[in-house]
């Protein structure tokens, strides 16, 4: 009976951590050293579940954005532990950051698109990443994403020739296109009217319930909270419970 219990106890373990998309026990982050050193972060505790939809408020300055960028593999934190995708990153050598980055998008307030290549040709890198993907496959998944979030008949027009909220789509079609397991979006409504950060919102809660990945954005919109399974707050490095 003890063993049943045990084998029990450990798949739903198993199970559990399948569901973690993101897990962070006790993370502190500093930047700079010596007398210049100053803590950002202070005794961090978040799980993301697969498929889950959270957004992060909070004050300017109060962390939000060092602690995406620390989830990401962006940069690397070196006290407690932040495991993504079960992989831990505190510490971490830059081969398994690369590894863990490639299984993320990224949305930010800039759309970071290159002015130089077509919106399809935007969202194509992000697939040339992957090796996995041949170039007819590229070709077809970047035409598909674009249609996908309204673009369908622009697909080949450059960024100066795009209104502020398509840009933010391409940005969004570029993120998603590789089915990444995490979204990580950094404040990308800031720059677009309310009925434009509305259609992106929509967009991406859109495809990411379809791709079953997980979201994370941060915002100080307040118009796109009901898009949230859960909304957590940051405030002076410290995270609290929210809505």
């Amino acid at each position: 009976m003890f063993l049943l219990k045990t084998k029990y106890q450990r798949q739903q373990q198993e199970n559990q951590e399948t569901e973690n998309v993101v897990e962070i026990q006790h993370l502190d982050f500093f930047y700079g050293k010596g007398a210049m050193r100053k803590q950002i972060l202070f005794d961090i505790n978040l799980t993301l579940k697969k498929g889950e939809i959270v957004i992060m408020k909070g004050p300017s300055g109060s962390g939000k954005t060092t602690l995406l960028t620390l989830i990401g593999a962006l940069r690397t934190a070196h006290h407690g532990s932040l495991k993504v995708f079960g992989q831990e990153l505190v510490n971490a050598p830059e081969k398994l950051l690369i590894q863990t980055r490639r299984k993320i998008g990224y949305i930010f307030q800039a759309h970071n698109l290159l002015n130089s290549l077509t919106a399809q040709q935007n969202v194509k890198m992000s697939l040339e990443l992957h090796p996995e993907y041949s170039d007819k496959e590229i070709e077809k998944k970047s035409r598909e994403i674009l249609e996908a979030v309204g673009l369908g008949e622009r697909i080949n027009y450059y960024p100066e020739n795009l209104s502020g909220g398509q840009k933010q789509r391409v940005a969004i079609a570029r993120a998603l296109a590789p089915h990444p397991q995490l979204v990580l979006a950094d404040e990308p409504t800031a720059a677009l009217d309310s009925k434009a950060g509305r259609d992106v919102v929509d967009i991406m809660e859109r495809l990411a319930r379809e791709q079953g990945c997980t979201i994370l954005i941060v915002t100080h919109d307040d118009r796109i909270l009901d898009v949230a399974d859960r909304i957590i707050m940051m405030e002076d490095g410290r995270l609290k419970d929210g809505m």
